[in-house]
């Protein structure tokens, strides 16, 4: 199953958008109030960079949300 693109809004630094603040999954607006763990992953070959973080939201649950650099878009990891 593909990762689920989402809406995200985010602190934007520097590198752009940095860290998630708040992001939209099925119409729920969801409040990032922890962020649990963050990473990086790169694929040289193909250019790849995805910024990953491990949140808690305003709902209680975790999620895995991670930033592609190439395509400039935030994912859910299913």
């Amino acid at each position: 199953m593909p990762d689920e693109k989402i809406k995200v809004i985010s602190y934007s630094g520097y590198r752009g958008d940095e860290s998630p603040k708040v992001f939209i999954l099925h119409g729920e607006r969801i409040k990032v109030m922890e962020i649990l763990k963050m990473w990086t992953e790169e694929r040289t070959e193909s250019r790849e960079r995805k910024r990953f973080f491990k949140v808690k939201g305003s709902d209680g649950y975790e999620y895995i949300i991670y930033y592609d650099e190439k395509v400039m878009e935030w994912y859910l990891s299913i």
